[in-house]
């Protein structure tokens, strides 16, 4: 399937290790010829790390897009009603992130996205990056894998003598898994 002329919501949410190489993947979407529309969870919208600033990271994306970052529940609710997606990517997805779309929580512009688009019946990819996936978060993801509409990139530890239950996204597989969840399709294996 072809990801020319559609247009994916891309909620990036805080596991700041990973926001770059979540940018790049962004960016290949834009030069396959998406539309894409970005959107920030608070953290990533208002904190600084050592892995880059905020501000840097929100330039970053607009100079990709050429969109200014939706960073509010307020301006992430029309997502649904006005069925503009094709596509909803979060990437990278946190634990904290898993654990409240597997719960139902919407406190975040990237929740509510979520929220909002899910319920024009249409397909959401989460490109996880935790460091409890095979913890705290395992049922989590056990949850979300058994929604309709819910799909992943697909993972593998990350970092297994040191990190136990870290998970990360194979972010190789992600335009791959774009264009599956077009068709409703879980890429598999989905644990690497």
């Amino acid at each position: 399937m072809s990801i020319s002329g559609k247009k994916i919501g891309f909620g990036l949410t805080g596991s700041f290790c990973t926001l770059q190489n979540a940018l790049i993947q962004m960016e290949k979407l834009v030069f396959l010829g998406a539309d894409i529309l970005p959107v920030v969870s608070f953290m990533v919208k208002s904190t600084d790390t050592r892995f880059g600033t905020s501000s840097f990271f929100l330039e970053q994306i607009k100079v990709i897009t050429g969109k200014k970052c939706i960073d509010s529940i307020v301006d992430a609710e029309p997502i649904g009603p006005s069925k503009n997606l094709d596509l909803m990517v979060v990437m990278p997805c946190t634990g904290n992130t898993l654990a409240k779309l597997a719960n139902g929580i919407t406190d975040t512009p990237v929740t509510m996205a979520c929220k909002a688009h899910l319920r024009n019946n249409r397909p959401v990819l989460l490109g996880i990056a935790t460091n409890d996936g095979l913890g705290a978060n395992a049922k989590n993801i056990g949850l979300l894998q058994n929604t309709k509409n819910i799909y992943f990139v697909p993972y593998r530890q990350d970092d297994p003598e040191k990190k136990y239950n870290s998970l990360v996204c194979r972010m190789d597989l992600f335009i791959p898994a774009v264009e599956a969840a077009f068709n409703s399709k879980q890429i598999e294996p989905v644990l690497v």
